[in-house]
C-alpha cells in the first residue's frame, strides 16, 4: 500500500514547539534528576551560563540562586541586564543573542542563541526581568507562549537580570534536583572565576585559588608533592600525583566543565609526557608519568566549537582566527611554564620522579601476569561468553547511540539470562559474575589480573590503559535486592574505588533498581519499588489483589524486564566526594576490623517484618 504524499504532509513548526518536540537536540536526555547530566541541570546551567558571562566581561560580582522543594528555580545576577528592548527576543526567538558579536562576548560559552530560549520552550512557568538604569522589563511564559508581556516600568533593583523556571512536568516525570549535583555545578563555576560570590539557598561559593581550590576539594587520597599551579593568559593548569591508580582529570573551556575532554584535555595528557621525558632525560613509559596524576585544565578560546549542543567535549582545533591550534598552544605554556617550575622546586622534582620510578617498577612486575591473564581471557570469553556484548559502544564516535551504551553486570545465570532476553542488543551488554566476586581491599593491582572474574571483567570494559576507551558509559550493577545482593554491590565498589576510582568519579556506575513487588488483579498490575508504592497499589486495586515479591533478578520473566530496562529505567547514581573519605570508608567497611563493624551494625540494624502474609 503506497503512503500519499502531499502538501498536507508539510508542516512547519514554531520555534518552541521544535525544542518542545525534540528536547534532546537541545539539552541532552531528560532523566529525573539522579543524574549529574539529566536535562534539568543543563537547563540551570544554561541559565547560569549566561550570568557567569556576565562575570567574565567584568560586570557583577554576585549570583543568587534558590531553589524550592517543588523544583522551581530562580536566578539574580547583578551584570548589565539584557537591554529592555530586546527581552523578549533574547528569550524567545532562535538565533538571537549578544554573544555573536565577539566584541561584547569575546570567548562566552553560548554561542548559538539557543540557551535560554530552550528553558523556556522546557518550563511550565518561565520568566525573565531586565534591569537596566532604574528601568525594569519583565516577561512571562509558559511552554514557550507569552502569557504576560507589560510595558517597562521604573525600579530600584539594582541592575541586572532575574530569570524563574519550573521544568515541565509532562516532560520531565517525577523529576527532583540533588542539591550535590547542583554544587559541584556551582563550586566549578567558582574555582573558574576567582572572585564571584554563587548563593545557593543562602549559602555562600566562593573561591580565592582557582583550580587548586578544585583540586583540594576533590583530592580524596594523599598526594605525593604539593599541587604544582601555573596561569597565563586563556589558561590555568593544577596538577599532582595522588597515591592511587589511574589518572584524574577536571578540564574546562570558557568556563564549562568539558566532562568527556576534548582537543585541550588530549593536549594536555600529550603536553604532560613531553615535558616530563624532556626535563629527566629519561624515555618514562606513557602510563608511569600518568599514572596517579590529578590534573585540572582551564583555557579560554574564541568561539568554541563543541560536540553538541550540552558543551561536554570540546571540538575546536584553534585558540581564535588568529591564533595557534589548541594543541600547540597547550604545549607550548607547559613546556614553558612546568618546566620552569620543576627547574626552579627541586624537592616537587624528585617527589615526582620518585613517583614515576615507582609506577614503572610496579608495572614491570606485573608484566609476565598480565600477559597470562590476557591469554586466559581470550580463551574463557570465547568459550564461556560471560560477556553478551552490544552493537554500540562510548568508543563509537560516530554514533549518535553512543552515549545510549550500558553494561549490566549480574550475579548468576538466571539473572543475566533474563537481562540478555529483555535487553536492546544495540546498546545493552550483559556481564555475568560467576559468584561473589573476591574482597580486594588492600590487595595490590596484580590481584586484577591474577582473579578471573576481575580480569575479565576489566577486559570487557577496557579500562586497563584508562577511560580514554571505556566501552560503555553506563556500568551498572544488576544485583538481588537482598543481603547476597547488596554483598555483591559492596565488592563490585570495593574493585572500582580501589582500582579504577576515575570511573566511579566521572559518575559511569550505576545501581540497577527493579521492583520488589508485582501487585495484580485480574484487570492490572503494578510494580512497586518500595512498601509505600505497596500499600498504594493495594488500595488501588481493591481487596485480595495477587502479590508477588521478587526476592531475586531470576523470578522476574524476560518480557517483564523489558519494562524495567528500557526508557523508564531506573538507575542510582553512585557518587564519590571527597568528603566520603574513600580510604576510611573501604577500611571500616571491607578491612579486617570485624569487632568494630559488628558493633555498627548491631547499632543500625533494622529489622523488618514479612510484608507478604
Amino acid at each position: 500500500m503506497s503512503v500519499q504524499y502531499s502538501e498536507d504532509n508539510i508542516r512547519t513548526l514554531k520555534w518552541n514547539e521544535h525544542i518542545r518536540l525534540r528536547p534532546g537536540m537541545y539539552i541532552g536526555k531528560l532523566g529525573d534528576g539522579k543524574s549529574y547530566d539529566d536535562g534539568i541541570y543543563v537547563l540551570l546551567k544554561e541559565v547560569l551560563d549566561n550570568s557567569i558571562d556576565e562575570f567574565m566581561m567584568g560586570n557583577g560580582k554576585e549570583i543568587r540562586i534558590t531553589l524550592s522543594p517543588e523544583g522551581k528555580v530562580t536566578v539574580r545576577d547583578y551584570g548589565r541586564g539584557i537591554p529592555l528592548g530586546k527581552v523578549e527576543a533574547a528569550s524567545s526567538q532562535m538565533n538571537t543573542g549578544a554573544k555573536y558579536d565577539s566584541k561584547a562576548f569575546k570567548k562566552s560559552v553560548g554561542l548559538n542563541g539557543v540557551g535560554i530560549k530552550a528553558v523556556n520552550a522546557l518550563s511550565s512557568a518561565f520568566t525573565v526581568q531586565a534591569f537596566r538604569d532604574g528601568k525594569s522589563k519583565l516577561v512571562r511564559y509558559s511552554g514557550g507562549e507569552v502569557i504576560e508581556n507589560p510595558d517597562i516600568t521604573d525600579t530600584d533593583e539594582k541592575d541586572g537580570t532575574f530569570v524563574s523556571f519550573d521544568p515541565d512536568e509532562s516532560l520531565f516525570r517525577d523529576f527532583k534536583y540533588r542539591v550535590e549535583h547542583i554544587e559541584t555545578l556551582i563550586k566549578n563555576y567558582t574555582y573558574l572565576n576567582t572572585g564571584l560570590s554563587i548563593y545557593l539557598n543562602g549559602t555562600r561559593y566562593f573561591s580565592k585559588n582557582g583550580l587548586v581550590d578544585l583540586l583540594n576539594d576533590n583530592i580524596s587520597s594523599s598526594i605525593n608533592y604539593q599541587i604544582i599551579h601555573l596561569k597565563g593568559p586563556d589558561i590555568e593548569v593544577a596538577l599532582t600525583h595522588g597515591n592511587q591508580y589511574g589518572e584524574e582529570y577536571y578540564s574546562f573551556v570558557n568556563g564549562q566543565h568539558t566532562t568527556q575532554g576534548g582537543t585541550h584535555e588530549l593536549a594536555f595528557k600529550e603536553a604532560i609526557v613531553k615535558v616530563i621525558r624532556e626535563f629527566y632525560n629519561k624515555s618514562f613509559d606513557v602510563t608511569d608519568i600518568r599514572n596517579g596524576l590529578i590534573a585540572a585544565i582551564s583555557i579560554k578560546v574564541e568561539e568554541p566549537v563543541f560536540e553538541s549542543q550540552t558543551k561536554t567535549k570540546l571540538g575546536s582545533r584553534d585558540i581564535g582566527p588568529e591564533g595557534p591550534t589548541v594543541r600547540q598552544f597547550v604545549i607550548d605554556f607547559l613546556k614553558k611554564e612546568l618546566d620552569d617550575f620543576l627547574h626552579k622546586n627541586s624537592e616537587v622534582a624528585e617527589s615526582l620522579l620518585r613517583k614515576i620510578v615507582e609506577s614503572e617498577k610496579e608495572r614491570k612486575a606485573m608484566e609476565g601476569v598480565k600477559k597470562i591473564a590476557k591469554e586466559r581471557a581470550k580463551k574463557v570469553s570465547l568459550h564461556n561468553k560471560k560477556l553478551r556484548d552490544c552493537r554500540v559502544h562510548l568508543t563509537d564516535e560516530k554514533s549518535e547511540f553512543a552515549e545510549e551504551s550500558m553494561i549490566f553486570i549480574t550475579e548468576g545465570d538466571s539473572a543475566s539470562g533474563s537481562i540478555t532476553k529483555a535487553r536492546d542488543v544495540n546498546t545493552q551488554a550483559v556481564f555475568s559474575l560467576k559468584g561473589k566476586p573476591l574482597n580486594c581491599y588492600g590487595l595490590t593491582k596484580k590481584i586484577v589480573y591474577e582473579n578471573e572474574e576481575f580480569n575479565l571483567l576489566q577486559a570487557a570494559l577496557n579500562i586497563e590503559d584508562g577511560l580514554d576507551t571505556l566501552r560503555y558509559n553506563k556500568v551498572i550493577m544488576a544485583t538481588d535486592a537482598d543481603t547476597d545482593g547488596m554483598h555483591i554491590r559492596l565488592l563490585l565498589l570495593t574493585f572500582f574505588l580501589q582500582f579504577f576510582p576515575e570511573l566511579v568519579r566521572k559518575g559511569h556506575v550505576y545501581i540497577l533498581q527493579t521492583p520488589l513487588f508485582r501487585v495484580r488483579n485480574k484487570k492490572e498490575s503494578r510494580y512497586c519499588y518500595s512498601e509505600d508504592e505497596r500499600k498504594e497499589a493495594i488500595a488501588a486495586l481493591g481487596p485480595n489483589p495477587e502479590i508477588t515479591r521478587f526476592k531475586g533478578l531470576g523470578e522476574i520473566s524476560p518480557d517483564e524486564f523489558k519494562n524495567f530496562i528500557g526508557k523508564d529505567i531506573r538507575l542510582d547514581p553512585v557518587m564519590m566526594k571527597k568528603e566520603d573519605q574513600v580510604p576510611q570508608l573501604l577500611d571500616f567497611y571491607m578491612g579486617k576490623n570485624t569487632p568494630s563493624r559488628q558493633v555498627f551494625i548491631i547499632d543500625n540494624l533494622i529489622i523488618e517484618e514479612d510484608v507478604i502474609d
